[in-house]
């Protein structure tokens, strides 16, 4: 559904705030200024007493509107291609009567797929790391004040993925991939995800796209070169990183360090307040213009750009099956929503049995 505002009138406090997926964004609107001929495009979410928090996309960095009284506005809504009165389907025969036409399937995999392999988002209520919470360690601002806090953050959360396993809904994913390959391979399936833990590559997914990047790789703050690395620990200075421990002082000399140019490493990651790599989300953009089944996996949808993907599927007519233990902001473009645990559902759906699964790998 695409929807237009004309803003009349906006009063409110304007701030940079909260990077492009702050929880607040819901959906994308037009807002046409009428003093400048010109059109942002603004996610926003109005309650009912006409309060809005919006966020601004400026070359994928986000600016807050917080707590913008819309008064005096008008609004002028234009529907296209979706209805609100249709009917959401979880009937499974009918799901793989489309899936087994489409040939280029894309699953957008989320927080959610993760956290049934008992990997935490530290987000949200009770979403702690000690006594930070996760937006207050990932950021360039946090790293440059203090990089060994944020290294032993990172480390931790890579010592605690090392330790978890696929779960059914990555093996899922990654056998119906196999199975294209094998039997039909002018199809593809192909991840898009939001998580950075890895494990839709270690279920065997060969065609994975990483949208923030990866707990396992490293960027040289100098030199800007990515590298893969696995060790564990990454340094001596951070091994066994415990949660309950008070933090640990630690020289930036001992840190992790460039081979090349021995400039210090940072976590490959996008953190807040910074852009997407620009070519992979042209990549994921490209992605969107070309599926013909979408798959929404564990993921909340209000992560932006990514949450802007669907949408942009969905306008093409694609057909968007979602898989969550609760409707998000994705349902409304959604043709099939199978609710509960996806480890569950999905290989149900995909009718990838227990004899097949047991085989995997």
């Amino acid at each position: 559904m695409k929807q237009q505002i004309k803003v009349l009138s906006a009063i409110g406090h304007f701030s940079r705030y909260r990077p492009r997926h702050h929880p607040c964004c819901l959906k994308t609107f037009s807002i046409h200024s009428l003093s400048r001929n010109i059109v942002h495009s603004v996610p926003i979410r109005l309650s009912s007493t006409k309060q809005a928090r919006a966020i601004q996309l400026t070359n994928n960095t986000c600016l807050n509107f917080s707590n913008c009284n819309f008064n005096f506005c008008v609004f002028e809504y234009q529907q296209r291609n979706m209805s609100h009165n249709r009917k959401v389907s979880s009937d499974v025969n009918a799901f793989q009567d489309q899936l087994n036409r489409a040939t280029k399937i894309v699953a957008l995999t989320g927080a959610g797929i993760s956290a049934e392999s008992g990997i935490p988002t530290f987000r949200g209520e009770g979403g702690f790391w000690r006594n930070y919470k996760s937006e207050e360690l990932a950021t360039p601002e946090a790293f440059a004040k203090d990089p060994g806090l944020v290294w032993q953050f990172y480390e931790y959360r890579r010592q605690l993925v090392s330790s978890k396993e696929p779960n059914l809904a990555h093996k899922s994913l990654s056998i119906l991939e196999q199975n294209f390959i094998r039997d039909s391979p002018h199809r593809q399936v192909i991840v898009v995800t939001q998580n950075v833990d890895e494990l839709h590559r270690r279920a065997g997914a060969k065609r994975v796209l990483e949208l923030h990047g990866s707990l396992f790789k490293t960027r040289c703050t100098q030199c800007k070169a990515v590298k893969t690395n696995f060790t564990i620990p990454i340094v001596p200075v951070l091994e066994n990183i415990k949660l309950d421990e008070p933090d640990r002082h630690i020289d930036p000399k001992d840190l992790p360090r460039c081979e090349k140019c021995t400039g210090l490493l940072r976590p490959h990651v996008v953190w807040f307040g910074e852009q997407l790599d620009p070519f992979v989300l042209k990549q994921a953009e490209g992605l969107m213009s070309v599926t013909d089944f979408l798959l929404v996996v564990g993921t909340s949808s209000v992560v932006y750009p990514a949450a802007s993907l669907i949408p942009q599927a969905a306008t093409r007519g694609v057909t968007v099956s979602e898989f969550n233990i609760e409707q998000t902001a994705a349902s409304e473009y959604a043709k099939y929503f199978f609710k509960g645990p996806c480890a569950q559902t999905l290989p149900k759906a995909l009718q990838i049995g227990e004899t097949m699964i047991s085989h995997w790998g």
